[in-house]
C-alpha cells in the first residue's frame, strides 16, 4: 500500500503560503436589557401578611385564622371596590379574627392570623383553584382581579399566600420539635343568610374523617341546649382539598376541626365574648385529654 502525498495545492502546516489561522466569531448585536425585577406588592405603609400570637406558648394547640382580616395592599387601591364592598363578608370572616384573639387568651394557644383580604388572595384555597384569587363573589366583581398575568399572580402568592402557610407549617414543625402533636383548630364566620335562604345553624363544626375534635365538640354544644349545631353545616369539611387543614393536618395525621360561627354572633365584643366562653367551655375538656394528641390517619373512603 502507498501513502498518496498531498497535492501540491492543498496548504500544509508550516507552509509559506498557507494564511494565517482564522477563527470565526459570532456577530451580536447590542445586549438587550433585563427586564426589571417586579415591584414588591408590600410597601413599608402595609400591615404584614401573618401575624402569630403568643408564639411562645407551650401549648400543642395551634389555631389558625385563615379570613382574619379585610385590608388590601396599597398599591391594589382597595381592587376597585368600595368600603362598603370591603366591609362585607366576601372581604373576610367578620368577627373571626377577635374570636380567634379571645381563644387564645382562653387556651393560652398560639394562633396563626392572616393579614390580608381574601379578596387579594385566599389562603384557604389551593392555588390552581380559579376562586383562589375571584374574580367575583356573592355577585360582586372584584376589577382589579380581571385578567391577572402569571406574573401579578405570583407577586401575591409570594407576598401573601406563601408567608401565611409557612407560618403554619413553622409552627406545627415547632411543635413537633418538642415532640408534641399539634391540634389544629381553625376559625371562621359564615353570612346568616346565603341567597335569600336563611341559616339556622349559630354555629358549625366542619371535619373530614378525623372525629377526635368534632364528634365531642358537637355532643358538648348540643347538651347546652341553646345552640343549633351544624354537623359539616352550613359548608361541608369532607373530601374537600387545598384547604389550610387539608394542607397541614390532615395529611399528617393531626387532630383538627374547623369552626364556624354565624358572624351576627361575634360581630360586636360582647357575641366574642360570650362565643369565647361557650367554645371555651366545651373544647376544654377535649384537648385537655392527653390521649388526643397522637398521630392516626383516617383514609378517605
Amino acid at each position: 500500500m502507498s501513502l498518496q502525498s498531498p497535492r501540491p495545492s492543498d496548504p500544509q502546516p508550516g507552509d509559506a503560503h498557507a494564511g494565517p489561522a482564522t477563527h470565526e466569531r459570532p456577530v451580536t448585536g447590542p445586549t438587550p436589557p433585563r427586564p426589571a425585577p417586579p415591584r414588591p406588592l408590600l410597601g413599608p405603609e402595609d400591615p404584614p401578611p401573618v401575624t402569630i400570637l403568643k408564639a411562645e406558648s407551650p401549648s400543642p394547640v395551634l389555631l389558625v385564622c385563615d379570613h382574619a382580616c379585610r385590608a388590601v395592599p396599597r398599591g391594589l387601591r382597595d381592587l376597585g371596590l368600595t368600603e362598603e364592598q370591603l366591609c362585607r363578608h366576601i372581604a373576610y370572616d367578620i368577627g373571626a379574627a377577635e374570636l380567634t384573639r379571645h381563644l387564645s387568651e382562653r387556651l393560652g394557644a398560639t394562633a396563626v392570623l392572616s393579614g390580608f383580604s381574601r379578596l387579594v388572595i385566599d389562603p384557604n384555597r389551593a392555588l390552581e383553584d380559579p376562586t383562589a384569587i375571584p374574580v367575583i363573589s356573592d355577585d360582586v366583581v372584584i376589577p382589579a382581579n380581571r385578567a391577572l398575568d402569571a406574573a401579578e399572580q405570583e407577586r401575591r402568592v409570594e407576598a401573601i399566600f406563601r408567608p401565611y402557610h409557612a407560618a403554619v407549617a413553622g409552627e406545627i414543625a415547632r411543635r413537633r420539635e418538642r415532640g408534641q402533636v399539634p391540634a389544629i383548630v381553625s376559625v371562621h364566620s359564615f353570612t346568616p343568610v346565603m341567597r335569600g335562604v336563611a341559616r339556622p345553624w349559630h354555629i358549625g363544626v366542619l371535619w373530614d374523617r378525623d372525629p377526635r375534635i368534632p364528634l365531642p365538640l358537637m355532643e358538648r354544644l348540643r347538651a347546652d341546649g341553646r345552640w343549633c349545631v351544624g354537623d359539616n353545616e352550613p359548608y361541608s369539611g369532607r373530601n374537600t382539598a387545598g384547604g389550610t387543614i387539608e394542607t397541614h393536618a390532615t395529611p399528617a395525621g393531626l387532630p383538627n376541626v374547623l369552626l364556624e360561627v354565624r358572624q351576627d354572633l361575634i360581630a360586636v365584643p360582647q357575641g366574642v365574648e360570650l362565643w369565647g366562653r361557650v367554645l371555651g367551655d366545651a373544647l376544654d375538656p377535649i384537648l385537655a385529654d392527653p390521649s388526643l394528641y397522637r398521630i392516626a390517619l383516617y383514609p378517605r373512603e
